[in-house]
């Protein structure tokens, strides 16, 4: 059975989908000059303000902890670089209560939500002051406060949660929704279609972000499917889907505002297409000169999403060369001096291992934590001071 009547054919008919061709929707050019036909969105100085740092900051974060990575100070790093139009300017058009739940590349929406340098430094250091106790990997963050879900690193793992937070949302009747981020090879995994249908059958108020920016990790869009991007996907579930230009920061600012829009008063769920491109490796891990070309990466360059927006502020006269050195001066500052001091901060004790898991720890992980304690004891020398520090000693 199907959901609607089918017209009747005599003889066989088969179709591939080309018939169906997605546009762009796009408001802003390179110049920073709205395309003629476009609308300003309804943006004033101090949120356009507050978008462009949120972006500038997760760029000068990202430049300096990659640094910091490279010279063995960190572990591990992934970058957004590229993508900060994508990211901000949708998390922007959400409202606080909304709920975030990212991949891995969306340290910009933090950036905006409020998420200090500080807080930044102590997750991916791990430190006493980390909210997550040191447990996850760098650039695994999360937030209670800010309403931004702690990441995992499992692919794709946090779509159908999205779905079933977002469904909690419309039982609850508060007016809120969820957005979800992931990449166009998140797409490709078995848990996207599944939260897209559940979504759709259910009427959940649920964003689906999907940032095509060209490469899953070293495979090429051109690779991961045949069709014409993620977007026609979601005609198969009857669902509300828009391409946008990923490094047009105003017109990803409005497509996701309008979707918000359909979510919660309508509880139809929305995929946004985000095409973008990622200018830098997928991790600290990878070397991109393997399966692209330098042309390519400076093609793209070109489109740079801050400085297409930093010449939009720039024409509206919210903005100035001397405001740009400025900013980015004492950002960088605030960087390294906060870099310093968290990489100071002590470890987590080492009783956290096992707190926030359960009320009362079960005799079996007890007996395992009181197990970790005597081979503490029996081998000091092979950890930190700061794993022999738990209450009543170890």
């Amino acid at each position: 059975m199907t959901t609607t009547k089918a017209k009747v054919v005599y003889s066989p008919a088969f179709t591939d989908g080309a018939e169906f061709q997605i546009p762009t929707f796009r408001l802003l050019k390179q110049d920073g000059k709205l395309y003629k036909s476009a609308k300003t969105p309804d943006l004033d100085k101090e949120k356009a303000l507050r978008i462009y740092k949120a972006m500038v900051t997760t760029r000068i974060l990202d430049e300096r902890m990659l640094a910091a990575q490279r010279q063995g100070r960190l572990s591990f790093y992934m970058q957004c670089t590229g993508e900060e139009a994508a990211v901000v300017g949708s998390a922007a058009a959400l409202d606080d209560g909304d709920m975030i739940m990212a991949q891995y590349r969306e340290q910009g929406a933090l950036a905006y939500r409020g998420f200090t340098i500080d807080e930044f430094m102590n997750q991916l250091f791990g430190n006493e002051l980390d909210y997550g106790k040191g447990r996850q990997m760098p650039v695994h963050y999360g937030s209670k406060v800010l309403n931004y879900m702690t990441i995992s690193s499992p692919l794709a793992t946090q779509i159908p949660q999205a779905t079933g937070y977002a469904y909690g949302q419309k039982l609850a009747g508060q007016g809120e929704c969820t957005i979800t981020y992931f990449g166009e090879g998140a797409a490709s995994e078995g848990d996207f279609h599944a939260a897209l249908n559940m979504a759709a059958v259910h009427r959940v108020p649920v964003i689906f972000l999907c940032r095509n920016n060209g490469y899953a990790i070293s495979t090429p869009a051109a690779e991961q499917f045949a069709a014409d991007g993620v977007a026609p996907r979601a005609y198969g579930y009857k669902m509300d889907v828009i391409r946008v230009d990923g490094n047009d920061v105003l017109a990803m600012y409005e497509a996701t505002r309008a979707a918000r829009r359909l979510a919660v008063e309508h509880n139809r769920p929305v995929l946004i297409e985000a095409m973008s491109y990622r200018l830098a490796a997928h991790s600290s891990s990878d070397d991109p000169s393997g399966y692209r070309s330098k042309d390519e990466e400076a093609a793209w360059r070109e489109k740079d999403p801050i400085l297409r927006m930093r010449l939009w502020l720039e024409s509206k006269q919210w903005w100035t060369e001397e405001d740009e050195k400025q900013f980015q001066e004492n950002m960088r500052r605030e960087v390294l001096e906060t870099m310093k001091r968290a990489q100071k901060r002590s470890p987590p004790p080492l009783e956290t291992l096992i707190t926030d898991v359960y009320d009362e720890a079960p005799p079996m992980l007890a007996e395992q934590f009181e197990k970790l304690k005597a081979h503490i004891r029996r081998y000091p020398d092979e950890y930190p001071k700061s794993a022999r520090h738990v209450k009543g000693g170890v």
